[in-house]
């Protein structure tokens, strides 16, 4: 499956999507494959600050636990409330109603450092 070419990729399955002037985050569909059923989400709250390659939140599955790392810095200005009560929307929309965090980036360029679709769909395709 392709990964969406408006996105950009980090090595540990965080996808980041830029919208104007808002950064949208949240977890491929090769992590939720990986995954397998996530059962609980948690996610920082608005007004936090999150750091490129720094730990923001976490997933639980029904197979394992596994840490978030944000794919830019910035400002949280709102994390998906949804998933408290739908966690699975990570499994069933994982770049849709499944995203995460809506961050205020703090610099564009750390853009940049991340894969686009095609060199992320070859990363994992490299890990099987």
């Amino acid at each position: 499956m392709a990964s969406p070419a408006d996105c950009k990729y980090t090595k540990e399955h965080e996808w980041v999507r830029l919208e104007g002037e808002t950064a949208t985050v949240g977890i491929t569909e090769f992590a939720q494959q990986e995954l397998g059923d996530v059962v609980f989400v948690e996610l920082p709250a608005a007004g936090s600050p999150v750091e490129q390659g720094q730990t923001f939140g976490a997933v639980e599955s029904v197979k394992a636990a596994s840490d978030l790392y944000a794919p830019i810095s910035g400002q949280v200005l709102e994390a998906n409330a949804a998933l408290e009560d739908t966690p699975d929307a990570v499994n069933k929309d994982p770049y849709g109603a499944g995203w995460m965090l809506k961050v205020q980036p703090a610099d564009l360029s750390e853009l940049d450092s991340l894969m686009d679709a095609a060199a992320y769909d070859s990363y994992v395709q490299g890990l099987h």
